[in-house]
């Protein structure tokens, strides 16, 4: 017979080099790209992120913001960076759920990005600037088709949360409704504060403090059920039964990365999730902190890729 002691010898070799690379990690700082500008939803879970690492890190972790294309631009860079744990992005629905709506990308969302670690999920609130005259998803659909192709909504860019939750309202009301993408769910925000736009499906994270301000109007929420989070506002669903926008985000980095650096990322990250204080500053933003393994982060996105390319084909949605 044939001895496996080699083979065996090999195995333990793997495993203690594996070892190694991750008791010596991080080697310098690691860099959460957030494909956005700074004030969304996506930033400040980054920022609290990088917090809770920077608690036994060291050189600290670092967040940088890279907006453009949707967020497509900062995260090719990501996809594109050496696979050694130090280059990671938070990833959203433009990357691991819509990005079949663009034509021409320069990187594969799918097959050059690696889960880590799912994060959260969240939902949207459908907001109107506080001087059009509507106080009800009904009231907002009877204006919608009264005016066709007359209301605008502020998105954060193509295939965003607030672009998706969208394009799915006006799929299955069948309105039409005229979208603006700005580069982040930050301007998105100004412009609706500002009434340059008339909708915006903004994000729970920052939906509260536009609320405060007086000038936007909250009509509901993306959830299949009122969230106690915005207490007094309806589902979108009671309105328009079956609606559901849920939007999740990801730590992801560059395939590759070896199978001991992401085992520690996704333990470390794990354990900033559990964190009390982090539970209690995100359940006042809409945002539930999730975690869990690599696997259950790419068995969410690839769910999520079929259900959003099946709205986005009937919706017949392409960006160049």
């Amino acid at each position: 017979m044939r001895s496996t002691k080699p083979l065996c010898l090999l195995f333990a070799f793997a495993l203690a080099g594996g070892s190694a690379q991750a008791q010596q990690f991080p080697a310098q700082n690691i860099r959460i790209v957030v494909p956005y500008p700074a004030g969304g939803s996506a930033d400040f879970m980054a920022r609290d992120i990088a917090n809770g690492l920077n608690k036994s890190y060291n050189p600290p972790v670092l967040v940088e913001n890279r907006p453009g294309a949707g967020g497509h631009l900062g995260a090719e860079q990501v996809a594109k960076a050496a696979p050694d744990g130090h280059t990671l992005m938070l990833g959203t629905i433009s990357h691991h759920g819509a990005f079949r709506m663009y034509k021409t990308l320069r990187y594969n969302p799918a097959a050059d990005l690696q889960s880590v670690v799912l994060i959260a999920e969240s939902f949207n609130v459908l907001m109107v600037r506080e001087s059009l005259p509507v106080k009800s998803v009904a009231e907002l659909l009877a204006m919608a088709r009264a005016q066709p192709g007359k209301l605008t909504y502020a998105s954060a860019g193509s295939g965003s949360a607030t672009h998706m939750a969208a394009e799915l309202f006006k799929y299955m009301t069948k309105v039409d409704m005229l979208g603006i993408p700005f580069k982040g769910g930050a301007p998105a925000q100004v412009a609706l504060l500002g009434g340059q736009v008339d909708v915006n499906f903004e994000t729970a994270g920052t939906a509260a403090g536009a609320m405060r301000t007086g000038k936007v109007r909250a009509l509901a929420v993306t959830l299949p059920q009122a969230s106690p989070s915005f207490p007094g506002l309806p589902a979108i669903a009671e309105a328009v039964p079956g609606y559901a926008a849920v939007p999740w985000y990801t730590i992801s980095g560059p395939k590759g990365i070896p199978a001991a650096i992401v085992q520690k990322l996704n333990a470390d990250i794990n354990a900033v999730l559990k964190s009390p204080e982090l539970a209690k500053r995100w359940d006042t933003q809409g945002v539930i902190p999730l975690g869990g393994t690599p696997e259950d982060a790419a068995r969410r996105n690839d769910s999520e890729v079929k259900r959003w390319t099946a709205v986005i084909e009937a919706a017949k949605i392409q960006v160049e």
